[in-house]
């Protein structure tokens, strides 16, 4: 196998060696904030997300599937809320903390949330973000996003097809404030487990998703418009009604 490329240098350069292990004192006066929001943008309120009836973890982990057919039905609001929650939400707060429904490496939370919705009951096609703190969604671009967003998805026709399109960002410096380099690491699993959560969820709904990977970087932040530096897409998954199911 062909050494020395980015990807096994990255890997090299931010292992952690007994012995040499990095020390810094934490700038608790400057540390980034887990929460982004817009404040000039119009808020689409959401139903408080409510588990669906019957649903167990058992079953929605040996249901789990990637579903790439998806049906022209819509989904509900009341899904959408439960999908939002379950995957990047507030779960509990303790000691005046907010923890979030998927873990993350020190508790930082360095990803964001945005929809690309197509066909969810009351709320208008459009691109929005969601902000964590107020379980609602703030309106950034309104119209149907489905063909750039698949273009960007390098073609991959789900991404048009589903009702709705989950996009998730990296804001670096919330991982890198404490944890520099390795941070990178982290933010990766962080976003992975977010997306097993909204898996899961849709599975217990009854909903299709597939998570997508390959994406045109560029392409996808300008449809966001995020600098690609300091914030930049990282994963998507498509949700919607099943067609027909494809096991992975």
């Amino acid at each position: 196998m062909k050494q020395g490329g980015i990807g096994d240098r990255y890997h090299d350069e931010t292992r952690y060696v007994r012995g040499r292990m990095p020390y810094r004192t934490l700038d608790w006066a400057n540390k980034p904030s887990a929460c982004k929001e817009y404040p000039s943008a119009a808020v689409v309120p959401l139903p408080a997300p409510v588990a669906p009836d019957g649903a167990s973890l058992h079953s929605a982990i040996s249901g789990r599937r990637s579903v790439r057919d998806f049906s022209a039905g819509s989904i509900s609001a009341e899904d959408l809320s439960y999908l939002l929650w379950s995957s990047a939400g507030i779960g509990r707060i303790e000691q005046g903390y907010e923890f979030r429904t998927a873990p993350s490496a020190g508790a930082l939370y360095p990803i964001e949330t945005y929809l690309a919705a197509g066909r969810v009951d009351g709320v208008a096609p459009g691109l929005y973000h969601y902000p964590v703190r107020v379980h609602a969604l703030e309106e950034l671009r309104k119209g149907d996003l489905g063909t750039p967003i698949a273009e960007a998805a390098l073609g991959q026709e789900m991404c048009r097809d589903a009702a709705a399109v989950f996009v998730w960002t990296a804001v670096f410096e919330r991982s890198k404030w404490k944890y520099e380099q390795r941070g990178y690491r982290y933010i990766y699993m962080d976003a992975g487990h977010i997306c097993q959560n909204l898996y899961l969820a849709a599975t217990a709904l009854g909903l299709g998703a597939c998570a997508v990977g390959a994406l045109f970087d560029d392409e996808l932040n300008g449809i966001l418009g995020v600098d690609g530096v300091e914030e930049s897409a990282i994963y998507m998954c498509a949700v919607g009604r099943p067609l027909r199911a494809s096991p992975r």
